[in-house]
This record gives structure tokens, C-alpha cells and sequence, in this order.
């Protein structure tokens, strides 16, 4: 199974990655995942000011810190994972991806790095499920 793996860093991510490996079923050599971690985009006004490697270096800087432990718990599953950065609205990013990707499921957690206003479920998750034609397995 291809699956797709929406991470951000926040204990949502970490609720997800411990449910994955509390049901064999969803680890294992038989699964080929890909991790995506989507940084939101600097806004245009500030990226036009600073040059383009201080900017792809924040990027990457900040992916590095969510997949740090997540290669760590790759590494002891031993999942074959593909580690993938875009830069863009997290949803969108997301549901395209999932899309194009031709992925079999999408993983993610319910919340994450947003705000208070969405305490049933976060707006990431809620306009991924409503966008996303791939099926999706949301960890609460």
C-alpha cells in the first residue's frame, strides 16, 4: 500500500506515528510511505526582500525539525519512507498531493499547529477531508 503521511511536529503527529505502530497492519515492508511536512510560504512582501538560499535554508531548517524524530521512528519500524517538503497552504498542499500522488490512504492527525478556534476538529484536517478524493485515516 502506498500511503501518504501528513506530519507537522505537533502531538497530534506523535499520536498518529504511535496509533501506526500500536496496529501492525498499517507498518511493515509491504507499506511504502512518504511523509510530508508542508511549511507555510513566507509572505510575498518578506520573500521579496530576502535571497532565495537564505530562504530555501529556512525552509529546509524548519522541515528538518519535524522529520528528525521521524526518521529516528522510520528507522526502528523499519519503513521504507520518502521525506518530502513543500512550501504552501498545508490543506491544499495535502489534498493535491494525496491526489496526484496516487496514493492508497492518507494518514493525519486531527489538530495541529493551529489555533484554539478549531477545538473539535482542526481546519487543516477538516478541508483535507473535504477536498481529498483519496480515502483518509484521521487520528484523533
Amino acid at each position: 500500500m502506498k500511503i501518504l503521511a501528513a506530519v507537522d511536529g505537533s502531538p497530534y503527529t506523535r499520536r498518529m506515528l504511535a496509533y501506526l505502530a500500536a496496529h501492525e497492519e498499517w507498518l511493515g515492508p509491504h507499506h511504502d510511505y512518504t511523509m510530508l511536512n508542508v511549511v507555510p510560504a513566507v509572505p510575498p512582501r518578506a520573500a521579496a526582500v530576502i535571497d532565495k538560499a537564505t530562504l530555501k535554508t529556512y525552509y529546509d531548517d524548519t522541515a528538518e525539525k519535524v522529520f528528525k524524530p521521524l526518521r529516528t521512528f522510520c528507522e526502528k519500524q523499519g519503513l521504507r519512507s520518502v521525506f518530502v517538503t513543500k512550501v504552501g497552504s498545508a490543506a491544499e498542499v495535502i489534498s493535491d498531493m494525496a491526489k496526484k500522488g496516487g496514493y492508497d490512504l492518507l494518514v493525519l492527525g486531527s489538530h495541529g499547529h493551529g489555533t484554539l478556534a478549531n477545538l473539535v476538529m482542526g481546519s487543516v484536517a477538516t478541508k483535507v477531508l473535504a477536498n481529498c478524493t483519496t480515502p483518509v485515516l484521521l487520528i484523533r
